[in-house]
């Protein structure tokens, strides 16, 4: 997470900001928060795209299909404007990083059980996605995101609306791919009409960089053609697949599309085998590493007030949980000892009243205030970035 800069606006909709989650091909990304105290993900298009009419046609359609999504395993859209001056989607918030994060900067490629869980629910997400009337289009490690008890898929749905810019080619008028060259299809490179089966490839691909840390026909520096060309024309390199997944990864892989396993007959070959914690221990320590410094980003948060939400600062804005001083109430600064009161015995009967004690001698000394403001014991994180 970033915080936010000066030309980020303070609210999306009914949305909050209070920081920055990233940057993509179809806008920004921010962490924003309801009224009623929901974290969410908003994606705000950019402006090029908000002037074109078929795109917001199009980003209006694929927006309401994408809110009947009903998967376990997908982040589900809970908000739109496709008709606001720039359109926004609000998403369930995921605390967790992608995939792209955990094995290229933070971990490694995955072990066995960890790629077997990954198969299993990415194939029932995009199984969800599918039934919604969908084609994800740009299933990818950055679109998986990964948290304790497996991971979601994110932006179903959002490319096709991107393809209006073209007219459903595969580059934009401002000459950019749909889709990410290293996890597309031989008919998604070839400008063909796409299917489900085009995620099933894409599928293969992610598992393929899940297990070996390689992108499915090599690093794409030789330039972007010939990279293509390999993924239309050559065999994958299957090097370092586990085992027990090379032939169904082979599948999902192959140049036909009528020849790829539907995502219902991976999530059925892959269900078996499942364990508690599908991910390494270190994986583990890094998501509770991130889930702590999320807080910091809480109500009233050090984190939240600095990174120029609309919030107020705590001068101008009392705290709710204390009441102005009233009659017979005197204001007391925050982190100062209450003064003691003075015991008041409950009247006794005549009979059983006795004699006062005489008072001890000298003045009774009166409690010592502090002469300044007591530290918290919170401190600001590192912005929640996940580290």
């Amino acid at each position: 997470m970033d915080q936010l800069i000066a030309e980020d606006p303070p609210r999306i909709g009914p949305y909050r900001l209070i920081a920055r989650l990233g940057a993509g091909g179809m806008g920004l990304v921010y962490l924003g928060r309801s009224e009623g105290g929901r974290t969410v993900a908003v994606k705000v298009v950019q402006a090029e795209y908000a002037g074109n009419p078929e795109f917001r046609k199009r980003f209006a359609r694929e927006v309401a299909a994408a809110r009947r999504v009903d998967g376990s395993w997908t982040a589900a859209v809970l908000d739109a404007d496709p008709e606001a001056a720039v359109p926004w989607v609000a998403t369930r918030y995921i605390p967790g990083p992608d995939l792209h994060a955990v094995v290229a900067k933070d971990f490694g490629p995955l072990p066995e059980h960890s790629v077997h869980t990954l198969a299993n629910r990415l194939a029932l997400a995009l199984q969800a996605v599918h039934e919604a009337g969908l084609i994800h289009r740009d299933l990818k490690p950055s679109n998986v995101l990964v948290t304790v008890d497996g991971p979601r898929v994110i932006d179903f749905g959002i490319a096709r609306a991107m393809d209006s810019l073209a007219g459903d080619s595969m580059h934009t008028r401002t000459g950019m791919l749909i889709g990410s060259a290293g996890f597309m299809s031989p008919e998604q490179v070839r400008g063909l009409e796409l299917t489900p089966a085009s995620d099933v490839f894409c599928l293969g691909a992610v598992l393929v960089y899940a297990a070996t840390g390689r992108l499915l026909f090599g690093a794409g520096d030789t330039g972007l053609n010939a990279h293509l060309f390999r993924v239309a024309e050559e065999e994958p390199d299957l090097t370092g697949v586990p085992e027990t997944l090379l032939d169904l990864v082979r599948a999902c892989l192959d140049k036909d599309p009528a020849k790829r396993p539907t995502p219902r007959q991976v999530a059925a070959h892959t269900a078996k085998d499942q364990v508690a914690e599908w991910l390494p221990g270190a994986v583990l320590a890094q998501l509770g590493r991130h889930a702590a410094r999320l807080l910091d980003y809480g109500p009233d948060s050090p984190s939240e007030a600095s990174a120029g939400t609309a919030a107020e600062t705590p001068a101008a804005q009392p705290d709710p949980r204390t009441r102005p001083p009233g009659p017979g109430r005197c204001s007391r600064r925050p982190g100062t000892p209450r003064r003691p009161r003075p015991r008041t015995s409950a009247p006794h009967r005549d009979s059983d009243r006795r004699p006062p004690r005489s008072p001890a001698p000298g003045p009774r000394p009166r409690p010592r205030l502090p002469t300044s403001r007591t530290r918290s014991p919170r401190t600001p994180g590192a912005g929640g970035a996940w580290r």
